[in-house]
């Protein structure tokens, strides 16, 4: 049996999906019960157990061949991640206790980067489960393309297509939620010995203005990319609801200034097989 967190988000859906096609069996773990309806009709076990509860989770956790750890993502944490801290200890607490055969975790491009940033709170996650006393693997995936859902429709509807990521003409390691999902359940059907990285990123990088080519492409009408200006960062971010903005900012320089990077580089991780153009069209279809 296998544990999968994160359900009722995009990755946690496709792993559970992917090992419920090849016929095994998943638990599906949850936070609110009221969302189970669609796992169960699907053959999933449910588990109801909120990610900071470490006996709940040891319980969900118990018996399983493999678990798969997606954290709540924190897009605007308080300053010392405390909450990420807190999710952690009671993931730590509940693996030691239930003891399942291996552990593949969700983790990101930079998690390794020495500068603090909204991704060390994955690079916290690292450093606390490596020393788990089962085999654990930490997926470390590129920058998500499906983050470009937020560009809809503004590219629709005015035809720009505003990016952070700068300059415009620099590749970034991207990878489709798919693409993780896929990866993740193969991982979970492995074997190996302690601890584990695997990095993943799309079939070729992509450019801000190859982006915005995508976003033409599937909308049929021209669509240019735009820099944000670094100096109205802080605002923006603070007049959307944001409180502590400096640990998004910090990633969107990781990425500009390129210390955000796998360790392995470009030429060692692995590729998945969805283009950023197929991604797009995908969301547009669903928009």
């Amino acid at each position: 049996m296998f544990a999968v967190t994160g359900v009722t988000g995009q990755v946690g859906a496709v792993v559970a999906t992917k090992l419920l096609e090849r016929g095994l069996p998943v638990r599906a773990v949850l936070r609110n019960a009221e969302k189970a309806g669609p796992w169960q009709d699907r053959g999933a076990e449910i588990a109801i157990a909120d990610m900071a509860d470490a006996s709940a989770l040891a319980k969900a956790f118990e018996g399983a061949e493999g678990v798969f750890l997606l954290l709540p993502p924190a897009f605007d944490p308080a300053p010392g991640f405390p909450q990420v801290k807190a999710t952690i200890a009671a993931l730590k607490t509940a693996l030691v206790e239930a003891k399942p055969k291996k552990v593949v975790c969700l983790s990101t491009v930079g998690a390794q980067a020495k500068e603090d940033n909204l991704l060390s709170q994955l690079g916290l996650v690292e450093q606390s489960l490596s020393g788990l006393p089962m085999p654990i693997a930490f997926l470390r995936a590129g920058w998500f393309m499906e983050n470009s859902a937020w560009d809809i429709a503004l590219a629709r509807e005015n035809g720009i297509m505003p990016s952070f990521l700068q300059p415009l003409t620099k590749p970034v390691p991207m990878v489709a939620v798919r693409d993780v999902g896929a990866v993740a359940a193969e991982l979970l059907q492995e074997d190996w010995t302690g601890k584990r990285i695997v990095e993943l990123e799309g079939p070729s990088r992509i450019a801000p203005l190859q982006m915005a080519e995508a976003f033409s492409a599937v909308l049929g009408k021209n669509v240019r990319a735009e820099p944000v200006a670094r100096e109205t960062w802080e605002a923006l971010f603070l007049s959307q609801g944001m409180q502590n903005p400096g640990p998004r900012m910090r990633m969107l320089d990781g990425f500009n200034e390129g210390w955000i990077e796998f360790e392995g580089g470009e030429a060692r991780s692995r590729k998945g097989v969805t283009t950023f153009e197929t991604a797009i069209r995908a969301l547009v279809e669903r928009s």
